[in-house]
C-alpha cells in the first residue's frame, strides 16, 4: 500500500488511483484545448465576421496564452 501521487489518499495497490490519474489527463486535456483556440482560428482572418463578444474572448485568450508562454 502507498500513497497515490494526485490526491495523497491511501492506494490499495501500489499505483495511482485510475480515477485520479483520468482526472488529471481530463484536465490537462482542457489546457491543451484552451491554448490552442485562437491558433485553430486564425484571428487574422476574416475578423469582421465573427460577433464582438467573440472576438473579445477570443483576443483575451491568445493575450493569456501568450503571457503563460512567456513565463
Amino acid at each position: 500500500m502507498k500513497n497515490c501521487s494526485i490526491c495523497h489518499k491511501i492506494s490499495a495497490s501500489d499505483q495511482d488511483h485510475l480515477d485520479c490519474i483520468q482526472k488529471r489527463s481530463i484536465e490537462m486535456e482542457d489546457v491543451n484545448f484552451k491554448n490552442d483556440i485562437p491558433e485553430k482560428l486564425n484571428l487574422s482572418k476574416n475578423t469582421q465576421d465573427l460577433d464582438v463578444g467573440v472576438r473579445a474572448i477570443l483576443e483575451h485568450l491568445a493575450k493569456k496564452k501568450n503571457s503563460e508562454d512567456e513565463l
